[in-house]
C-alpha cells in the first residue's frame, strides 16, 4: 500500500492594482508537509492543527492546536466554493501518491481547507493585513511599480498603509467622489471604494 503523505500550501494576501487587476506575483507562499490525523477527513470541518514546518491533525482544546478548520472542500480551490470572509488562510491538501501523479510533481491534489486561527492576529479580518480576500476596513500599501498590497491598518505590517477602502459597491461609478482607489474585492458587490490615508 502506498504511504501517503500531505502536503499543505499556504495562500498570501491577493494584491491588486488601481485598475483593478491582480498585482502579480506567485500566489502560493510555499510547501508544507503535514501528517494525517485520526479522522477518516484529514482536517474535516471543525478539525484543529499545528502550524509551522508540518501541519498535524490536533485535538482543539490541545497546547499544540493554532488553527481550525471553517470549511473543507474535496477539490482545487480553483473549481471549488470560496472560503467565508473570516478565513485567515487556505491550506491547499495534496496527497502523495505517485502512481496516479499525472504532472510528475509527486503529488495528487485533494481539496482545500479555508483555515482560522484560533487566537489572534487575524488578518483575515478587516484591516488584519492579510488573509484570501480584501475587505472594507482593509487598508493597502505601495507595492512598487505602481502596485499595492494589503498591509495591516496599524501600521504592523511591511508596508506602511496608505489608502483604506471605505466601501463596496456594484460598479465603479457607484463609489463617492472622493475615491483615489478602485479595488477588486469579488462577491455581489465586486468593487472596492478606497481613500488615501
Amino acid at each position: 500500500m502506498p504511504r501517503r503523505r500531505i502536503v499543505g500550501v499556504l495562500l498570501l494576501a491577493v494584491a491588486f492594482t488601481t485598475n483593478c487587476g491582480p498585482a502579480g506575483g506567485d500566489a502560493h507562499a510555499g510547501r508544507r508537509e503535514t501528517v494525517p490525523g485520526p479522522g477518516e477527513v484529514f482536517l474535516a470541518a471543525g478539525e484543529c492543527t499545528t502550524r509551522g514546518r508540518d501541519f498535524r491533525e490536533v485535538p482543539c482544546g490541545g497546547d499544540r492546536a493554532v488553527a481550525r478548520v471553517l470549511t473543507r472542500h474535496g477539490r482545487p480551490a480553483a473549481d471549488g466554493p470560496v472560503c467565508p470572509r473570516t478565513t485567515d488562510f487556505v491550506l491547499h491538501v495534496s496527497e502523495n501518491h505517485p502512481a496516479a501523479d499525472e504532472d510528475g510533481d509527486g503529488s495528487v491534489p485533494r481539496g482545500y481547507a479555508c483555515m482560522r486561527n484560533l487566537r489572534p492576529p487575524h488578518p483575515g479580518d478587516p484591516g488584519g493585513g492579510g488573509g484570501p480576500y480584501t475587505l472594507v476596513g482593509d487598508c493597502l500599501g505601495g507595492a512598487g511599480r505602481g502596485r499595492v498590497e494589503e498591509t495591516a491598518c496599524d501600521g504592523s505590517g511591511a508596508r506602511r498603509p496608505a489608502y483604506r477602502v471605505v466601501e463596496a459597491v456594484e460598479r465603479r461609478s457607484s463609489c463617492p467622489a472622493a475615491t483615489d482607489l478602485y479595488v477588486r474585492l469579488g462577491g455581489e458587490r465586486p468593487v472596492g471604494c478606497a481613500r488615501r490615508l
